[in-house]
């Protein structure tokens, strides 16, 4: 279910909603050992429409966010959505729990893609 709800989000992004990437995807993708895996996660990247750049603002607050518990990565890309995103989608359910546990300290909602897409539809 959670395929087929990022899926057709995707397809969404194309037209009518707006993806978010950010520097942090970028690296994170540039990561990935896997030629045929890389190049996909870097076609679905591109069809974003904003890019959020890692300054030192969202670098300071990937910090505050580490000590509620989540890993470097984690907060960072929580601190990039929230510079302009609506909604982080992540089906990374620890990421989800910890937004849960701090979500009076966050400024961004953060929630499973197909819940997220049951919620809008």
């Amino acid at each position: 279910m959670e395929s087929e709800a990022v899926l057709a989000i995707l397809k969404r992004c194309l037209s009518e909603w707006t993806l978010i990437g950010s520097e942090a995807i970028d690296y994170e993708i540039s990561r990935i050992p896997d030629i045929e895996r890389r190049c996909k996660a870097e076609r679905i990247a591109s069809i974003s429409r904003e890019k959020i750049i890692v300054d030192e603002p969202i670098v300071s607050r990937a910090r505050e966010i580490e000590m509620h518990g989540l890993k470097p990565m984690d907060a960072l890309h929580l601190a990039c959505a929230e510079r302009s995103a609506d909604v982080m989608l992540t089906t990374d359910d620890e990421i989800v729990r910890a937004a849960m546990r701090m979500s009076a300290d966050i400024k961004v909602r953060v929630m499973n893609p197909a819940r997220w897409l049951l919620d809008v539809l």
